[in-house]
């Protein structure tokens, strides 16, 4: 896929003040500090798309963005930093969870989990509360580059198991790195199938070679089913959400 165009449209406190639904749209969202803003520019190609912060859960609003004019990137306020006001936070979380329940063009969530890390509970926590809800999404582990191979296959190959104990089959899972690129021409192929293939421009971009590259998780055994396998295409239901 070639991203020609990447246009802000608008940032929204809440579902109301969201754009129309006339564009599909793909959303992203992580614990605060998981490299999102980082992520969406590398995607974008496009340098300050999102503003990159030192600051973890600098993100507050949900920020829309048109692409090449026929599809909406929607960057999600990031969960689990504790120095933000807890009631803000809840506020935050609010708007978010109507946002994945109730928006109909929505097609695919992009979870962000960071690589170096063990399963982190709060992750665990919000992608169950995913498949619950029958949000179509997959998880994409971040930051690559920051960690030894061996330890991100070790914590991927964690995080399946602990989310399989609870949900069952586990989604398609990629890396990705926004400082090499490791992983962007395999998440724009996703986001190319999410929209359907006939809402954008080009085709899929070949991976840059990385001495890095972590096997991909949909490459190995349990790993199963395809973008929306947990979505029933309708009303979503409404489960308590406890991050």
């Amino acid at each position: 896929m070639h991203i020609s165009s990447a246009i802000f449209d608008r940032s929204a406190p809440d579902l109301n003040s969201c754009p129309d639904e006339s564009l599909p749209e793909v959303a992203f969202i992580g614990r605060s500090n998981v490299g999102k803003s980082s992520l969406l520019n590398m995607l974008a190609g496009k340098r300050g798309l999102a503003r990159v912060s030192p600051t973890p859960g600098f993100t507050k609003l949900i920020n829309f963005f048109t692409m090449n004019r026929t599809w909406r990137l929607v960057d999600l306020p990031g969960y689990g930093y504790a120095h933000v006001a807890r009631k803000d936070m809840a506020q935050f979380n609010q708007a978010v969870a109507e946002y994945l329940q109730h928006r109909p063009n929505l097609c695919c969530v992009f979870a962000l989990i960071d690589s170096g890390l063990s399963p982190q509970k709060i992750d665990l926590e919000f992608v169950e509360w995913l498949a619950i809800n029958a949000v179509p999404f997959v998880l994409v582990f971040t930051k690559t580059d920051k960690a030894k191979p061996m330890k991100v296959r070790t914590n991927i190959e964690a995080f399946k198991e602990r989310f399989s104990e609870q949900c069952g089959n586990v989604p398609e899972i990629f890396t990705c790195s926004a400082t090499t690129n490791e992983g962007r021409g395999k998440l724009l192929g996703v986001i190319e199938e999410a929209l359907g293939g006939n809402q954008i421009e080009g085709q899929a971009e070949p991976e840059p070679p990385s001495q890095n590259a972590v096997l991909p998780a949909e490459d190995s055994p349990g790993t199963g089913w395809r973008i929306g396998a947990f979505a029933n295409h309708g009303k979503r239901p409404n489960s308590a959400r406890p991050w």
